[in-house]
């Protein structure tokens, strides 16, 4: 039991430091996936005055 306890917390230190890199070195090898859409969105708003 102990084993499966041990494998399974490094199973997670490695994919938490996966996501830390992805984060931080992402950006660099995969812009597209980081950018903001590029598209206007006009919504009218109507202002109810008392």
């Amino acid at each position: 039991m102990w084993r499966l306890i041990k494998v399974v917390l490094i199973l997670a230190i490695l994919a938490g430091l996966g996501l830390v890199a992805y984060a931080y070195i992402g950006p660099i090898f995969f812009p597209a996936d980081f950018a903001p859409p590029l598209v206007d969105i006009n919504q009218p708003v109507v202002l109810e005055a008392e």
